[in-house]
């Protein structure tokens, strides 16, 4: 089936005269019955009755004229279609992030994307550092939103650009008596409360530089719960099972039983990153890489 028949076959059946319709084609009538004719012998159907009275829709040529239309229109679409996926304007982008990013980074960067970008479909999903850089080198994601650093072998195939750096901040359980008071805190005027953190294997530089700052004002923390996700750790800090060192971002994560106070002495920055491979092609990840640089808060 050619889509000449099918333009053929929507001028007869919206003229339902096959002179007229050939007139409208700017083509005699006899190939255009022939090609009629082609079309039912294809599908096995009349598409029109002709008799002296006229020509009328069968019942299969009833039901193949909206799906015909429909065929055109798409086709008559194509052009641009391709032409806004070659530019980037269309397409897919696959994008994982670390959980911390979702009270920072990610919200205006989507927001300033699918304004910029509103045919582009979009596929989040949210993941550690450590699995992300698995899947960049597999190819199942287009990018991701992570914490450095990376592995040296992930480097060889993986290009990056710093987004955010942002200080470490306190996540303690509600009602403790130092909240009283106002302002910053320093780890030795705090209860001895267990530390609760995510392994270590997650993402290497944020879990040492948590503990940093322990070692720095010389308290030596017990590790009393282990997470992989934020929203699990200030969860557990809710629940009054802990403590925890969090990027401030965190901190936009407003839940019942949790205040977040900010250090007395400075903390390591935590980096938030982009990732990508450096052989994509893809001109939606060249767009969104365009649009982001534009953006960035460091």
């Amino acid at each position: 089936m050619e889509l000449r028949q099918l333009r053929y076959f929507v001028t007869v059946a919206e003229e339902l005269h096959f002179g007229k319709a050939a007139l409208r084609l700017h083509m005699t009538q006899p190939p255009l019955s022939q090609t009629i004719q082609a079309l039912e012998a294809e599908l096995g159907a009349a598409l029109f009755e002709r008799n002296r009275r006229g020509v009328a829709l069968t019942p299969a040529g009833a039901a193949l004229l909206p799906e015909a239309r429909r065929m055109l229109a798409q086709a008559q679409e194509l052009p641009q279609l391709v032409r806004r996926a070659a530019s980037g304007e269309a397409g897919r982008l696959t994008l994982a992030f670390v959980s911390s990013a979702d009270y920072s980074v990610l919200p205006p960067f989507l927001r300033a994307y699918r304004a910029a970008y509103p045919q582009v479909q979009i596929t989040l999903q949210e993941s550690t550092s450590d699995l992300q850089l698995d899947d960049l080198l597999h190819n199942r994601i287009d990018a991701g939103l992570l914490i450095p650093p990376l592995p040296e072998k992930a480097r060889e195939q993986l290009d990056y650009l710093p987004v955010l750096n942002e200080p470490l901040v306190l996540a303690l359980p509600s009602g403790l008596p130092l909240l009283k008071k106002k302002g910053k805190l320093h780890l030795n005027a705090l209860p001895p409360l267990p530390l609760i953190i995510f392994p270590r294997a997650i993402s290497p530089a944020l879990h040492d530089a948590i503990l940093s700052v322990f070692r720095a004002a010389g308290v030596t923390p017990q590790i009393g719960q282990e997470a992989i996700q934020m929203q699990t750790i200030v969860s557990l800090v809710s629940a009054g099972i802990g403590m925890a060192l969090v990027p401030q971002s965190v901190s936009n994560l407003m839940r019942t039983g949790v205040e977040y106070r900010a250090l007395s002495h400075p903390t390591p920055l935590v980096e938030t990153g982009l990732a990508w491979r450096r052989d994509n092609a893809s001109p939606v990840l060249h767009g969104f890489l365009e649009l982001l640089r534009k953006n960035v808060i460091c």
